[in-house]
């Protein structure tokens, strides 16, 4: 019986072992994807105990603190820090076959340097031993960085975002003053295409006076758009953001009449948002194929990546975003239309210069069309288009285990762009290992049943370029 999640934690064969701890383990963290708040970083914010630090923001783990029956109180109530810490501790006992579990204690271990199984007889002993070391002054966020050999990190911004922190930090202002890691603001406007939403109106008014642009026509949008757009180059953005629910039909208007329909759909769209009028939905759908291709020459002519976030469906228990707002557990996989919408919108990106793309899915189903789909617009860039890692519901270890099959059977495995955190959470960075022992066990499988050479430096070198070294010169380089 092997040992509880010891040094060789994932790795099964010699050959994982020595790829894991000779090459992936010594790379840095490009984390090109997270949710981490950048004012504190900014702050270099310490933490009061262990509950604030691990529970706070998380809803992976709110989620399965609800299906173990916990009120909410002890979720994202007013529950004392530590009855929050003992309902987390129950609920992690039973979570065998998750994630979480691993996360968890790979969290232990390698910020706590504790290796005992968290239960609820463990917990007392794991909160007071946690809790003296986050008491210490050097238990900080610049030294959780460090720790990690964190190179760099993508947060998540919006367009009338000031990126004042970002700012901070980059020219060493800011209380956490010089630090290694490069933190880069990433551009989402999801609620400049969200024409739908009950706040439209008013997100264009915030639009507007962030630009400097009077917004009376989707150009006007795209306009003020790339104006911010500017604007988050110049703090360091790299890269943009896109969550989208459901991919409008591109595809549909692919012709001088159609494209001139399209537009006309999406004036229509645009004026009655501002107007309070009912918006169509097909006009909606209009709108926003509209923005989202005209978006693309924008990303190609300043050097940005261009991340789509698809197939999740959000807020689905009413009762809960009435109390708790977004973002806290309530989101689920969707099973839309995928591979014609996504044809058309990739073909539209494409007519001009293809700016770099990662596609990700929440629904594996959709993993062969997006493979083979993006493998249609490759070319001039080394892994120009990438199939996105497993992403979150899908990034435990058999998801990860099927992405990683599926790109190499149809795509490249060696241009990756390796993993990301999607976390809110300062404490999350372990999950990048645990992607890594994955890889490295997959390749050692592959070595050792004849299926590649064991020519331990080459797959050394693919292992380095997937877990960072892509992503580096992926993200272009000299972050600003």
């Amino acid at each position: 019986m092997k040992t509880f999640m010891d040094n060789n934690f994932l790795l099964e064969t010699s050959t994982a072992e020595i790829l894991y701890h000779e090459y992936a383990k010594k790379q840095p963290l490009w984390d090109y994807h997270c949710h981490l708040s950048p004012k504190d970083i900014a702050e270099n914010r310490n933490f009061c105990n262990l509950t604030e630090l691990w529970l706070e923001g998380d809803h992976y783990k709110w989620r399965q603190m609800r299906t173990f029956g916990f009120e909410e109180q002890f979720i994202t109530g007013n529950a004392e820090p530590y009855d929050k810490f003992l309902a987390w501790a129950e609920t992690v006992e039973n979570l065998i076959g998750n994630p979480l579990y691993h996360w968890t204690h790979l969290e232990l271990q390698r910020y706590f340097n504790i290796t005992e199984p968290l239960t609820s007889a463990s917990a007392e002993r794991i909160w007071k031993k946690a809790n003296e070391q986050i008491a210490e002054p050097n238990f900080c966020v610049k030294n959780i960085f460090e720790k990690m050999n964190i190179f760099a990190i993508g947060t998540t911004d919006d367009p009338v975002d000031s990126l004042e922190y970002h700012k901070n930090i980059k020219d060493g202002s800011a209380k956490i003053g010089k630090i290694k890691t490069k933190v880069a603001p990433s551009f989402r406007p999801d609620n400049a295409l969200n024409i739908l939403a009950d706040d439209f109106k008013n997100y264009i008014q915030k639009l507007e006076n962030a630009s400097g642009i009077r917004i009376t026509s989707v150009k006007d949008v795209l306009n003020a758009l790339e104006n911010r757009l500017i604007f988050f180059v110049e703090a360091g953005c790299v890269s943009s953001d896109h969550g989208i629910s459901e991919i409008p039909l591109c595809a549909a208007v692919n012709d001088k009449e159609g494209r001139k329909a399209e537009e006309e759909a999406a004036e229509r769209a645009l004026k009655n948002a501002l107007e309070s009028k009912k918006v169509a939905v097909e006009d909606a759908s209009a709108y926003q194929s509209f923005i989202l291709s005209n978006l693309a020459p924008i990303y190609y002519k300043l050097g940005i990546v261009v991340q789509l976030h698809i197939q999740s469906i959000r807020d689905n228990n009413l009762k809960a975003f009435a109390s708790l707002g977004a973002n806290t557990g309530f989101d689920a996989s969707y099973d839309s239309s995928f591979a014609l919408p996504l044809s058309g919108l990739l073909d539209r990106m494409n007519e001009q210069n293809m700016p770099k793309t990662i596609v990700y899915s929440l629904n594996p189903k959709d993993y062969y069309s997006l493979c083979t789909l993006i493998g249609c617009f490759q070319g001039g860039i080394k892994g120009r288009m990438q199939f996105g890692s497993a992403w979150w519901f899908c990034d435990h270890r058999d998801g990860m285990i099927e992405q990683l099959k599926i790109l190499g059977n149809l795509g490249m495995l060696s241009t990756s762009v390796g993993m990301l955190t999607d976390s809110r959470s300062f404490l999350s960075y372990p999950r990048h290992e645990y992607y890594r022992r994955i890889l490295c066990n997959l390749f050692g499988s592959w070595v050792e049943n004849g299926e590649y050479p064991n020519n331990v430096n080459q797959l050394g070198s693919i292992v380095n370029a997937i877990c960072f070294e892509n992503a580096k010169v992926y993200f272009s380089t000299e972050l600003k």
